[in-house]
């Protein structure tokens, strides 16, 4: 069944080892089953966007041999798309304005889960006014979500009690990451979501999401992620070194093995196009291995 993926970095910065591992994990799950890859930039926090950063992972993506199907898409093109599910899912009355803020809920002495703070409803009945204010989505009745990842099994988050109601949008008017990438999915027709383990409670939160809006679900797919060498999550605020265009080939037979696939002798002495058609016909997502996260990636800031 052919299968259409997706792969979306920040421009917070240039890519980096780990970058490069989910961009192959999702070109070559897409590929492999003759689907479609494509390229989204999430710039939708606007803030840490660095400038000409979605540039540059544009030219890493082509210097490694990637070629993505159809038009890259910018988040930052898409907030009229956010605007109006936002409004709807107010409309719903699945969605309301709340005025707490961290500092204020820490004060209250509000717990946290894996994914921070849980919030506890306090705005819930308030009828505050959407402007000026942030926007969660209502997970009183949510329960307990779960789902099958392809490689880490069964997975499942009690939302009620271990997040609470989440943000959609802040109260800065920078729409949050679990609203724009579900709305992204859905609208660019992506069926299977390949990405970082420490996306696995977040699933739950998308899902719960869909659900609201009416959207299918997509099939989900996490890879183990790559840490640096004090065992911490490699990324670009843990100072990652950006990929090196002129180790091209050696970094990209370095993440099929990092995605327990078994690159063979010599394969690194060929160039990216031609590493990039061996992975795809030869790629195994059942050899991918099941590497627990240390934590779970945070999106309430």
């Amino acid at each position: 069944m052919p299968a259409n993926g997706r792969f979306a970095p920040s421009p917070s910065g240039p890519l980096h080892f780990g970058s490069l591992v989910a961009a192959l994990a999702s070109y070559c799950q897409a590929k492999f089953r003759q689907g479609r890859w494509l390229v989204r930039i999430e710039d939708v926090d606007t803030p840490r966007v660095v400038e000409s950063a979605g540039d540059q992972i544009l030219r890493d993506l082509e210097a490694f041999g990637f070629d993505w199907d159809g038009p890259v898409l910018y988040q930052s093109d898409q907030f009229e798309h956010y605007r109006y599910y936002l409004e709807k899912l107010l409309a719903q009355g699945d969605a309301y304005a709340c005025e707490c803020s961290r500092r204020s809920l820490r004060r209250q002495g509000v717990s946290s889960g894996p994914l921070g703070q849980i919030y506890p409803g306090n705005c819930r009945r308030k009828k505050l006014d959407p402007n000026g204010h942030s926007i969660r989505l209502d997970t009183a009745t949510a329960a307990t979500i779960e789902f099958h990842d392809q490689v880490y099994g069964r997975c499942e988050l009690n939302l009620p009690a271990a997040v609470g109601d989440f943000v959609l949008k802040r109260a800065d008017n920078i729409y949050a990451y679990h609203l724009a990438v579900v709305v992204d999915d859905q609208l660019q027709g992506i069926d299977e979501v390949v990405r970082g383990a420490d996306l696995l409670e977040n699933t739950c939160l998308h899902i719960w999401l869909q659900q609201k809006l009416g959207f299918a679900t997509p099939r989900y797919l996490h890879i183990p992620l790559v840490d640096n060498a004090q065992g911490v999550k490699l990324s670009k605020q843990t100072g990652a070194s950006p990929i090196d265009h002129r180790n091209a080939s050696r970094q990209l037979v370095a993440a099929l093995s990092h995605l327990g696939q078994s690159p063979e002798v010599g394969l690194h002495q060929g160039n990216p196009d031609e590493i990039l058609r061996w992975a795809i016909a030869n790629w195994d997502q059942t050899s991918i291995p099941v590497l627990r996260p240390s934590s779970a990636e945070n999106f309430e800031d």
